[in-house]
């Protein structure tokens, strides 16, 4: 049995985080932190807690495992101590996801821990599962690029593909988190649906770092997200130029060989849905042809607080820890 500590157990991906370890059949939720709630049981803060009434403390011990769920500039931080004790991380924040520090730079500032960046693994196990189960510290990607890639991987990898891409992605607004802002306010999001990053949003890095590797040379994203008004849920359509004419049966082929090890990641043959995947670490593909048959549309749906961020941290967890990466992760979707 690992011992695993959350930090930041009270924003939605850590909670998230902590109801999966509390089910998971060889974890055990050793410690939680939460900087506002310190002192504070974890069931007065949450009634509805399922297990131990933990106390939230400011800080957690350098334990098997650690799923670190605190923003971006701060999380750097607060791991690197642990990692120096010996404990493994899963770093749910973008401290650790972008590998060129000029790129993090441009988009967060400077780099809280630059000296940890060669050791932090991208932690999509689609793509990086050999590396992960060796690592001791992954980054979780971020909710836009965990579908935005997995939708177009197989593409790109077979070089069907033009490498100029439009990505068109919606998420529900839990994306934001827990605190209260204008975006996020009911009287503002309800019956309505908004674009936003128009001049550059932080995943689009993450993206084009991940799809240039598959490619083996650089990759130009037009990424636009929205955010509509539903709480969880994220669908990505995205858009490429093919290169030469494919058959919809060669395509579907393509996408099912490149993720027939995928336990998570599942091909349809129809456009997927955000509610299929409500709750769960699944992941809905499907690619299709545009009308003449010129353009790759693949589409990607995931829970945007699962395989978004709680349960594929789990995930990550598992291969991390050598265990079977379905373990904790047997969740049906909420439906209908």
């Amino acid at each position: 049995m690992y011992e695993v500590a959350i930090l930041n157990v009270t924003g939605y991906a850590g909670l998230g985080a902590a109801l999966l370890v509390e089910q998971h059949p060889d974890l055990r939720l050793a410690a939680v932190s939460g900087r506002a709630d310190a002192g504070k049981q974890l069931g007065t803060v949450f009634p509805f807690w399922p297990g131990a009434n933990l106390r939230i403390e400011e800080q957690v011990p350098p334990v098997d495992l650690v799923l670190c769920c605190l923003p971006h500039g701060a999380a750097a931080g607060a791991v690197a101590p642990l990692l120096a004790a010996g404990a493994r991380v899963v770093d749910v924040s973008a401290d650790f996801r972008l590998h060129d520090i000029g790129v993090y730079r441009q988009w967060y500032g400077e780099h809280p821990a630059p000296d940890l960046l060669d050791r932090a693994v991208y932690g999509l196990p689609e793509l990086h599962a050999e590396v992960i189960a060796g690592a001791s510290l992954v980054a979780n990607p971020g909710c836009y690029p965990t579908a935005a890639i997995l939708a177009l991987a197989p593409a790109i990898a077979a070089g069907i593909v033009e490498l100029s891409l439009i990505v068109d992605a919606k998420s529900g607004i839990s994306g934001g988190g827990r605190s209260l802002t204008l975006n996020n306010h009911f009287g503002e999001m309800d019956q309505s649906v908004h674009a936003y990053g128009i001049d550059g949003h932080r995943h689009l890095p993450e993206i084009e770092q991940e799809l240039s590797v598959l490619a083996g040379s650089p990759v130009d994203v037009l990424f636009t997200p929205h955010l509509i008004p539903m709480v969880r849920g994220l669908l990505a359509t995205c858009y490429a130029r093919l290169r030469t004419p494919i058959a919809r049966d060669e395509l579907i082929n393509l996408y099912r060989e490149y993720y027939a090890s995928a336990p998570f990641t599942r091909v349809v043959d129809v456009p997927p849905r955000t509610k299929w995947c409500s709750g769960t670490n699944y992941c809905f593909v499907q690619p299709a042809l545009s009308h003449g048959g010129s353009h790759l549309v693949a589409m990607a749906a995931i829970d945007n607080l699962g395989k978004g961020a709680a349960s594929q941290a789990l995930q990550n967890a598992n291969l991390l820890l050598g265990l079977p990466e379905r373990a904790g992760l047997g969740q049906t979707p909420v439906y209908p």
